[in-house]
């Protein structure tokens, strides 16, 4: 085995946002040298790295160039330039996840189709080359609109109830999917190393936010049946085992009212659905993609305690500076932890960080959350 503590090898990390300042936080605890990529020289980043480099992600050379420079290539954003990637792989750099799968995973029609050929539970779709393309074929109303690429966090995807709402999209490839009526959105995270060990966290429930379209609470353990709990379990691996991945891959799911459970999305990295696990699991999300792409043993994925993560985003009529309002009261309440991630503007739904709550009940680490949400501002 490759010695990577406190050793010449280099990790290089594509994207310098909060997800890698999360990672960067166990590469330091292991003594692990990181190189990192981001287009913004204010990234999360950029004091935390050993090496922080910015650049485009989406440049052939950038990436490249960035590439030839590390060891082992790994990703905390989807949206890079793949055919770089299939390059240094070509001259025999690892990266993980592999670009074929990223390759898949960043369009969300070639993912759709992916399902549909190994027989993955998903919601009925259409691809469509063009908003044109799209208003001239017959539709029944309402459906889901998907931008095929470069969405994130609720951004490119929206309902449409009428030809009208039409109007109002870009002219970009796209999708569409049936509107599935479900009582509530689940999350498996599956860690997978390079010798098919493979170790599944607890299936989480989110709760949106209805105008951002955000997660704004998770929730673990989700507060479902052992028998949906297996379900969604016995899917998360059916995918994970169709894309063959190495590192995380986050699951999400919707459980329709009639108790099937629907793939509505997957991302090959630390998800948002993992941030409880800092505090609440054995092996936090951060640590087991370590393990994973490294080819280490992968660690306990069990909760010590219940935990529940709400999402601190810009609050709506505020852009600038960014101030946290009632940290301290937030602070003084038992199995509290905020995670702020350095990002120096607010505007409003931007994520700027995150608040664990962890307690013996999940009812009550539900409530203190409600407290916590409604408590902490984040304005400017």
């Amino acid at each position: 085995m490759e010695n990577y503590f406190s050793s010449q090898f280099k990790l290089g990390i594509l994207g310098g946002g909060q997800l890698g300042k999360m990672l960067l936080a166990e590469t330091q605890k292991f003594d692990i040298f990181t190189a990192v990529l981001d287009p913004s020289a204010d990234a999360p980043c950029a004091l935390t790295a050993h090496h922080f480099t910015k650049g485009d992600l989406m440049d052939f050379d950038t990436v490249y160039q960035f590439g030839k420079s590390v060891d082992l290539l790994t990703i905390e954003i989807e949206h890079i330039n793949i055919d770089a990637l299939y390059q240094l792989e070509s001259e025999g750099l690892t990266i993980f996840p592999q670009p074929h799968v990223l390759e898949i995973i960043q369009h969300k029609g070639k993912q759709k189709e992916f399902y549909k050929k190994h027989q993955i539970p998903t919601a009925s779709f259409k691809r469509f080359k063009s908003i044109n393309e799209l208003k001239n074929d017959t539709q029944i109303f309402p459906f889901i609109w998907k931008s095929a690429q470069f969405g994130y966090d609720g951004m490119g995807v929206k309902v449409i109830k009428s030809h009208h709402d039409l109007t109002h999209l870009p002219d970009v490839e796209c999708i569409i999917e049936e509107m599935i009526p479900f009582k509530m959105e689940l999350a498996v995270i599956i860690a997978r190393n390079q010798k098919k060990e493979i170790k599944t966290y607890p299936v989480v429930e989110m709760e949106f936010h209805s105008d951002a379209n955000q997660v704004e609470y998770v929730i673990c353990p989700a507060r479902i049946s052992n028998e949906i709990a297996q379900k969604a379990q016995k899917i998360a691996l059916q995918v994970s085992e169709a894309f063959q991945h190495v590192g995380l891959l986050a699951v999400e799911m919707f459980l329709t009212d009639d108790n099937q459970i629907l793939v509505n999305e997957v991302a090959p990295r630390p998800h948002n659905s993992g941030h409880y696990s800092i505090e609440a699991s054995y092996t936090n999300q951060f640590e087991q993609h370590l393990r994973s792409i490294l080819n280490l043993p992968l660690g306990n994925t069990d909760s010590k305690l219940a935990g529940i993560m709400v999402n601190l985003v810009g609050s709506e009529g505020y852009s600038g500076d960014v101030i946290y309002q009632n940290m301290d009261e937030i602070m003084k309440i038992d199995g509290v932890t905020p995670h702020i991630y350095g990002k120096k503007q607010t505007r409003p739904f931007r994520k700027m960080g995150h608040v664990t709550i962890i307690n013996s009940s999940v009812s009550e680490a539900r409530k203190i959350a409600e407290v916590v949400k409604n408590m902490i501002k984040v304005i400017c």
